[in-house]
């Protein structure tokens, strides 16, 4: 038990010295999955929304693909990306090989059908005498969606931070684009996990720490959010009601 206190206790203490190695590694993951998170919403909402509300051919097996790929591994997403940017791939010429571009390249795919299916599932449940109302009040189908999606705001913004978190604690994927490079590709997960390999329990703890801290914030935030839309909503019910 001993041992292990010890672990802990160094582990805080190399979180609190802020050494320039964990400075490092600690910016690039921030960097590399908030670029992949903020690709994914950028293209996964309105796909989310489109398979919600719009109507045409092949939207059943869209949602499928999208429902199937919410579970795709991320050493087969690493792999593909892997084999198309290699040097001999067929974009080998772009050299994005063991890059930042890389891992955030195969974040993206590995978050996009988790914001795009989120999307869809929160916009598919709003009631639809909103819609109702607002073409009957002369708008438009387009802004009688967004009505809708501003309606399911709160889960579309859970919708994004649920793809953040999956690409932040991941590593088969960004090991195998990035290649674990020090001081270029390396990051919180994989930094966590050479460190275990190597043995150096307090270095690989803090790491875990930090990521596990990460994810508190973001929940935390989420959560704050969601009770001030809450208590908004209450606030103009009651003053709606005649006095």
């Amino acid at each position: 038990m001993k041992v292990i206190l010890d672990v802990f206790k160094e582990a805080f203490l190399l979180i609190l010295r802020l050494d320039s190695e964990f400075l490092s590694v600690l910016s690039l993951s921030i960097l590399v999955s908030g670029s992949a998170s903020i690709l994914a919403a950028l293209f996964g909402v309105p796909f989310g929304v489109a398979l919600a509300e719009g109507n045409f051919k092949g939207k059943r097996l869209l949602l499928t693909l999208t429902h199937a790929f919410m579970a795709l591994p991320p050493v087969v997403a690493g792999l593909v990306v892997f084999l198309i940017l290699m040097r001999s791939g067929p974009l080998g010429s772009l050299r994005l090989i063991f890059t930042p571009a890389s891992m955030i390249i195969v974040q993206t795919i590995l978050a996009f059908p988790i914001v795009a299916g989120l999307t869809h599932a929160s916009v598919s449940s709003v009631d639809p005498r909103y819609e109702i109302q607002a073409r009957g009040l002369g708008a438009s189908r387009l802004q009688a969606v967004v009505v809708k999606v501003r309606q399911a705001r709160m889960g579309v913004v859970a919708a994004v931070i649920a793809g953040f978190g999956r690409v932040l604690a991941e590593v088969g994927a960004v090991m195998i684009v990035g290649g674990n490079i020090k001081s270029q590709t390396r990051v919180l997960t994989t930094h966590l996990l050479l460190y275990a390999r190597q043995g150096k329990y307090e270095m690989a703890l803090a790491d875990g720490i930090v990521l596990i801290m990460l994810s508190v914030l973001i929940n935390a935030f989420l959560t704050k959010a969601q009770f001030q839309r809450a208590r908004t909503q209450i606030a103009q019910r009651i003053t709606s009601y005649p006095s």
